[in-house]
Order: C-alpha cells, then sequence, then structure tokens
C-alpha cells in the first residue's frame, strides 16, 4: 500500500496595515509585472475578454441586452479566480523562478487538487445569486409597470418612480453583497496559491484584513470597480490590460498586507 504525503499545513497569516501608499504601491507593481510578462498577462485575459463578449451576444440573441449592466457588474465576482495564472507569474517574478509556459499553466491546473474547486464554487454560486437577485428586484418593481421595450425607451421604463426605486434597491443590495465577495476574496485566492491553508481559513482571512483595514480596502475596492467599468466600455477590449494590472497588483497587495511567522 503506497503512503500519501501530504503537504503540511500552513499556519494563518498575521494581518497587517494596509495604506494608501500600499495601495499604489502594489498598482505599481502590477504595471510592471504585466511589462515584464505581457504575454502572459494577454493570454489570461483572453478569457475575460471572450467570456464578456459571448455573454453580451446572448443576451442580444435574448433580446435581453438591458441585463449586461447587472451582469456585467457581476461579471468581476469571478475575476479572482480567473487570475490564479497570473498571481503565479508575479510569485515567480518575485522569487526569480523561470517563466515558463509549461509550468505556470501546471501550477494553475494543479490547483483542482487543493482548495481553489471549493471557492471557485463559492465565487460562482454567488455571481449566479446575484443574477438571480438581479432579476428578481427589476421584477418586483418593473413588473407594476405597463410593458415597455427597456433597450429602445429606457427613459419611460427607468425614469419614473418604480424605475428609479429599482435602481436605488439594486445598487444597495448588489453594494452589499459586491462588498461581501470582495471582502472573502481579495486576498484568499493569494493566499491559497502560496500557502497550505483550508479556503475556509482564506476567507475568514481575507475577510478580517478588510474589516481592519477598512477605509484604504474599501479604496482598493473602488479602484477595481472603477478600472473594470471603463475597461469593459469598449467591448470588454480594456481587460487586455486592466485585468493582467489588476491581477498582478493583487499578489503584491497580498504580500504586502500579510506575513507568516515561518
Amino acid at each position: 500500500m503506497t503512503d500519501v504525503t501530504h503537504p503540511e499545513a500552513s499556519v494563518p497569516p498575521t494581518i497587517g496595515q494596509v495604506t494608501f501608499g500600499d495601495i499604489g504601491a502594489a498598482l505599481r507593481a502590477g504595471w510592471s509585472d504585466f511589462k515584464s510578462a505581457p504575454a502572459f498577462g494577454l493570454f489570461f485575459a483572453l478569457f475575460y475578454v471572450i467570456g464578456g463578449i459571448v455573454i453580451y451576444l446572448e443576451l442580444g440573441v435574448l433580446e435581453q441586452s438591458y441585463w449586461i449592466i447587472p451582469v456585467g457588474l457581476g461579471f468581476p465576482l469571478l475575476a479572482p479566480f480567473l487570475a490564479v495564472g497570473l498571481y503565479e507569474v508575479s510569485r515567480r517574478i518575485e522569487t526569480g523562478e523561470e517563466l515558463d509556459w509549461a509550468k505556470i499553466l501546471g501550477a494553475v491546473v494543479n490547483q483542482k487538487d487543493r482548495q481553489f474547486p471549493s471557492i471557485a464554487m463559492v465565487l460562482i454560486m454567488g455571481f449566479m445569486f446575484w443574477v438571480f437577485v438581479a432579476h428578481l428586484v427589476f421584477t418586483l418593481f418593473m413588473g407594476l409597470e405597463p410593458l415597455t421595450n427597456i433597450t429602445s425607451d429606457w427613459r419611460e421604463a427607468l425614469l419614473n418612480r418604480n424605475g428609479i426605486t429599482m435602481l436605488l434597491v439594486g445598487s444597495a443590495v448588489g453594494g452589499g453583497m459586491a462588498f461581501i465577495a470582495f471582502s472573502i476574496t481579495v486576498t484568499s485566492l493569494p493566499l491559497l496559491l502560496d500557502r497550505e491553508l483550508d479556503f475556509i481559513t482564506a476567507m475568514i482571512s481575507s475577510f478580517q484584513l478588510v474589516i481592519q483595514n477598512l477605509i484604504p480596502m474599501l479604496a482598493w475596492g473602488a479602484v477595481i470597480t472603477v478600472l473594470m467599468v471603463l475597461a469593459m466600455l469598449p467591448f470588454f477590449l480594456g481587460l487586455f490590460v486592466i485585468m493582467p494590472v489588476l491581477g498582478h497588483a493583487t499578489w503584491h497587495l497580498y504580500r504586502r498586507s500579510m506575513s507568516f511567522d515561518d
């Protein structure tokens, strides 16, 4: 009978202080990593661009293009999981390891045997739940209005009491869900790539980091949101630059905000 040797579990990280200077430094380091290895950034960003375009075209076929707004806002919830390849590239640049395609892709594929599938399910379920809630809010408020083609006459559909209330309620609910998703994922996936921890511990550590550094981390979340929205406006093509930079920057923010006693 063959003995299976499992890696030794890592101790939970020590949560550090995050400043606005750390955010700026992380973004500069992210840009530097992207310039150092642009082929990897463009390759991994391609999945976001194709995914965004496919979703948009599918909604167009269904004549439900207006759903691109909630779907587009929820789409970044999947970004941390899909960016694991960028974390690996930044880790290798940091440690001076070879930027080998086979090794980097292998490191990504190998995450299927670790904690990534579990946390990926949390993110995907969160994304699906957000789409469901967006539909529910729309139905609760706009179902009271006369049938209107929102794509051709959005002013009549939205610029009334029910439409404005729907936008306010939807924004409040979406903002709360986005905060929770952001808090449990902002550093949990880089942490799981770097250390042998269970995904619950990783999410708790990430949430603690946000709560203990609320203002700077909210600023980081705002930076991500603004850049992602701008990147999606030119038919998602801006993601070719924004996604790699943010992915690399997330790794550096993780390294600046968490430390270990070993």
